[in-house]
């Protein structure tokens, strides 16, 4: 006991040795959009008392590490609700770890919720079908406050942005999700054309995402792939586009 007091004591003492040196380093860590975990009793009740310990001496990323370990063994024992706390938890401690934002967006939204409109301990359908829809927007949680840990990576939104068109059936959002990662630095090329996919399943869109998918076919052959081409001459048809003015035939 007097040894556990003492190493606790040390941690403590190295954690407030470690603080003025943090506070100096505040400034640049607002510049770039790390949005620093508060040190205070809401955190110490999300994580734990040891975990707080760990967390004001300087062992974010270990504690965060630990817990990410442990919201994988609770994946899987298909423990849903603690895989949600543990995850939490490890965002919390590290907000600009973008795995972790991904991970806890898929777990909840994907495997979650799928979990629970195939449990056959809830009572009927309708109850499977709301406790999955619970998941989902926990996973959408996840990642909207990923994104505004993170507004500069790209990632985190192409994520949202398959949420959007998988779990939602919502391709406006979709669309808005790939533009945003589209215009990021390091986003894939293909984020362009997903915006522009998406685009064109959106009622009254239509108009907007031909003229999309028309500047990418312009832009040649690279960019000129089979779904393209398919979401493009679709189009065509809908708008009743001149026959001179489409895109010539292919084979599919």
């Amino acid at each position: 006991m007097i040894r556990r007091t003492f190493l606790f004591s040390l941690l403590l003492a190295f954690g407030v040795l470690r603080l003025p040196i943090e506070t100096a380093l505040s400034e640049q860590y607002r510049t770039e959009y790390f949005q620093r975990t508060v040190l205070g009793l809401e955190l110490r009740d999300r994580i734990g008392q040891l975990g707080f310990l760990a967390a004001l001496s300087g062992f974010r990323s270990l504690v965060a590490d630990l817990l990410f370990i442990e919201a994988h063994v609770a994946w899987e024992r298909t423990e849903w609700g603690r895989v949600y706390l543990l995850f939490h938890q490890a965002t919390t401690l590290q907000p600009r770890s973008v795995r972790y934002w991904e991970m806890a967006a898929w777990h909840m939204a994907w495997n979650a919720s799928v979990a629970m409109q195939h449990d056959r301990a809830l009572p009927n359908d309708t109850v499977r079908r709301q406790a999955g829809r619970t998941y989902i927007a926990l996973g959408k949680d996840f990642l909207e406050r990923g994104i505004r840990n993170n507004p500069d990576r790209p990632q985190l939104y192409e994520a949202l942005a398959r949420l959007y068109r998988e779990k939602l059936q919502n391709h406006l959002a979709a669309a808005g999700c790939y533009s945003q990662a589209a215009a990021l630095p390091g986003a894939p090329e293909y984020v362009k054309r997903f915006a522009a996919y998406e685009l064109s399943y959106a009622p009254g869109h239509e108009q907007e995402a031909y003229a999309a998918l028309c500047r990418l076919y312009n832009k040649g052959e690279r960019q000129r792939l089979p779904t393209l081409i398919q979401r493009l001459k679709t189009l065509e048809e809908k708008l009743d586009i001149p026959l001179h003015q489409r895109i010539p035939g292919r084979q599919m």
